[in-house]
């Protein structure tokens, strides 16, 4: 308890002077000096009280005792006050002692004067008033044991115990609860390691049996045949055990030839799904389940058929049918030759289907299995790199493992921000239209609020005190404080009719202030694609400013001072604690802010043409910025100007973001939000892509970025996106121009 007081008292020492309330500041530290109960430090009560009575101040002793009493030992119950008066005893005959010992018999004659009223009656005390006047009291039977050392030493123990206990068993504030959350989470953080390690164990074991079960099923079948051809091999089994039983050697041939042409007359028309599929007719659907039970006209007319499509398919399946004459066994192996040709036949099948049927309906019955086709094939091949990605996350590889995949689908148009406030709970998403979301994900993703604004919207950002409070910046000249609780405006300011555009909001760490940049109208819009085919740069290339505001009364308090020139500033971000902004423009600069001071401590050309995100490393001694020229590159703060690593990133990473449509329609959206978040640990990067989120790791020794993890999940540009560490499972959201948000939830594998 004494250390956990300790690192209170420093802990309100460093609010108080952070706050600037030294008067407050000086109070506490008078107070801690002249603090009675020493801070709940045993030695330091036990010492005080020696020294009273080494100093033979009964006074200071009387009055010392007392205010344990008060402050302490009256909080105890019943049981325990006959303790507490033995000691208090004790401490007194300590003082006799300590006196008679040092030859002071006055000051144990003055203790029995002052205390005679109040001891005479009490029976411990009743042979103790003729100590001062015997002549050796250390030889007296009855004072004998009290002139011992280890009588003195014993009680000083004593005393000591019962304090240590006292302190460890009286209830305390929540603040002074360190040394059991401590330990709580430390218990926390060993479930959760040996509950990742019997996760590993169980993916590896589940690697090993999908290894085992796929060479299993290589020994039997090299090739994996479409769901139809699996189907025609067990009625095809069926039917040769029937004939078998019933029928002759000669006329089961005979059938399975029959058999075989009617299924090569299906697969020409296009293999349907089976049953109620909408690709067969009602009609073609009940042949194949009768086919076998009703030799009837139709089957007749079937088998003629399919003797015209076998002349066309007997190159491919002559092997097949000569197989079925012999063994099973055989025709399996016959069967596991033929898929090598498989893909062959299926694509002639298609041909010699259109050849044979000339009914109008037969292009659209054949085009299904093609596209069955297509789709099981994109399906298979969408897997194979998921189950090796799985593969080397066994092999603890891979730096995270995707525990899930959401998605948020409330928004109807592309997405400008999304963000996750600071306790990792609720997300606000930003779309072009104007809508703003507030949303949850655990336990379950739900709307909390919705809004729609009037005027054009360009910027958002969470306020980091009473985090249910946001910043929206519109493009009309005014910034709104929105409250997601209570679902409304609690205020409204005008920034600069002249520059209408509120590009950017950062608040600060303490939530005492934010930054607003504001911009002129561009004289480009930001939808016109012929300034991307143009080659067209800088279309921010506008006068604008920087203002600090007061986030409490909402009031301007400084504007900065852009060198060379007022620019329009495009993104903002701060530190940790809020002593650096760090700003990029739309002239390509990067700008490093001295919030203390508000003055722009260094600045330097960052990328040719608008520098569209930027933030601080891990640690701090860097910046990160992404520009117009799809650089990436990684700045020294304490040097101006100085590159620790610069990479090239790919188009859609960068933006500006097209998403294509039909007839030559072509969507544009310069970058608004954040184009690149950082892990708990700042070793990993989150960034856009065309098809979702892709995850680098960082490596200044590297040249080229390596992809360690790509999301997915997306079929619209992925144009913003934020990675929330405030719970043990990282939190990657990646929003496209779809209106689509995806919600991936990863588990950090520790090397």
């Amino acid at each position: 308890m004494a250390a956990a007081t300790e690192r209170t008292d420093e802990l309100v020492r460093e609010y108080l002077l952070f706050r600037g309330f030294t008067a407050a500041l000086k109070q506490l530290d008078a107070e801690i000096k002249a603090d009675r109960e020493k801070g709940f430090r045993v030695d330091k009560i036990v010492d005080q009280l020696q020294q009273f009575v080494q100093s033979y101040d009964l006074a200071a002793l009387r009055d010392y005792w007392s205010y344990l009493d008060r402050r302490l030992f009256s909080r105890l119950e019943d049981v325990y006050r006959p303790t507490v008066n033995k000691l208090k005893t004790s401490l007194f005959r300590y003082y006799l002692v300590h006196a008679i010992q040092n030859g002071r018999n006055d000051k144990a004659q003055e203790f029995f004067l002052k205390l005679a009223s109040e001891l005479q009656n009490q029976a411990e005390w009743k042979d103790w008033f003729v100590l001062p006047f015997l002549p050796a009291p250390d030889s007296n039977p009855t004072f004998a044991t009290y002139f011992s050392r280890q009588w003195a030493d014993t009680f000083i123990v004593s005393l000591h115990n019962f304090l240590s206990v006292l302190f460890q068993c009286m209830p305390v504030p929540v603040i002074l609860n360190f040394e059991a959350e401590c330990l709580r989470s430390s218990l926390i953080q060993e479930e959760n390691e040996s509950l990742r390690h019997k996760l590993f164990a169980l993916q590896a074991e589940s690697s090993r049996m999908k290894k085992e079960e796929l060479e299993v099923e290589q020994t039997v079948t090299h090739h994996k045949l479409p769901a139809y051809v699996a189907n025609m091999d067990r009625l095809g089994d069926s039917e040769l055990d029937m004939t078998c039983n019933q029928r002759s050697t000669a006329h089961s041939l005979q059938s399975r030839g029959g058999f075989l042409s009617s299924f090569l007359s299906q697969s020409k028309k296009g293999p349907s799904r089976p049953t109620h599929s909408s690709g067969a007719s009602p009609t073609q659907t009940g042949s194949m389940l009768l086919g076998k039970k009703e030799p009837t006209n139709h089957q007749s007319a079937k088998g003629k058929e399919g003797t015209v499509s076998c002349k066309d398919g007997k190159s491919h399946f002559s092997g097949l049918v000569a197989g079925e004459s012999s063994s099973l066994q055989q025709r399996q192996k016959r069967l596991q030759e033929h898929g090598k040709e498989r893909k062959e036949l299926l694509s002639k099948g298609t041909v010699q289907g259109q050849s044979a049927e000339k009914k109008t309906d037969t292009s659209t019955a054949e085009a299904e299995p093609c596209s069955d086709l297509h789709a099981e094939q994109t399906e298979t091949s969408a897997k194979v790199p998921g189950s090796s990605a799985e593969a080397v996350g066994v092999r603890q590889e891979q730096p995270f493992i995707v525990l899930s995949q959401e998605e948020y689908g409330e928004h109807h148009s592309s997405i400008m921000y999304c963000r996750v406030d600071c306790s990792g709970r609720r997300v606000a998403s930003l779309d072009v239209d104007g809508v703003i979301k507030v949303w949850s994900f655990n336990p379950i993703m739900q709307t909390k609020a919705s809004s729609i604004s009037k005027s054009p919207l360009l910027s958002l950002e969470w306020a980091t005190k009473r985090d249910r409070l946001l910043l929206l910046g519109s493009g009309v000249g005014t910034v709104r404080l929105y409250d997601t609780e209570a679902k409304k405006n609690l205020c409204e300011i005008s920034i600069d009719e002249d520059m209408p555009r509120i590009l950017s909001l950062a608040c600060s760490p303490s939530g005492a202030s934010f930054v607003c940049s504001a911009a002129a109208q561009s004289p480009v819009s930001h939808i016109d694609f012929s300034v991307i085919n143009s080659g067209g740069k800088s279309v921010n290339q506008v006068p604008g400013k920087l203002l600090l505001w007061d986030t409490k009364t909402m009031k301007q308090q400084l504007q900065f001072s852009l060198e060379p020139e007022p620019i329009a500033i495009n993104c903002t971000a701060f530190n940790h604690n809020g002593n650096l902004l760090v700003t990029g423009a739309a002239d390509g600069i990067v700008r490093l802010f001295d919030m203390q001071q508000h003055e722009c401590a260094m600045s330097w050309k960052a990328h040719d043409g608008e520098v569209y995100s930027v933030e601080f490393s891990y640690d701090e001694n860097t910046v990160y910025s992404i520009g117009e020229d799809g650089k990436f590159i990684q700045w020294n703060i304490h040097k101006i100007g100085l590159k620790v690593s610069e990479y090239d990133l790919p188009r859609e990473a960068t933006g500006p973001f097209i998403l294509s449509g039909y007839s030559g329609y072509k969507q544009v959206q310069f970058p608004r939000g954040r184009l690149f978040a950082f892990d708990s640990e700042g070793n990993y990067m989150l960034t856009c892509s065309s098809t979702g989120g892709v995850i680098f790791k960082l490596n200044g020794e590297e040249k080229v970025l390596e992809s360690c993890l790509s999301l997915g999940g997306h079929r619209a540009p992925v144009v913003t996106v934020d990675w929330s560490t405030a719970m043990d499972c990282g939190t990657c959201l990646t929003a496209s121009m779809d209106g689509k948000i995806k919600l991936t939830t990863l588990l950090a594998q520790k090397s």
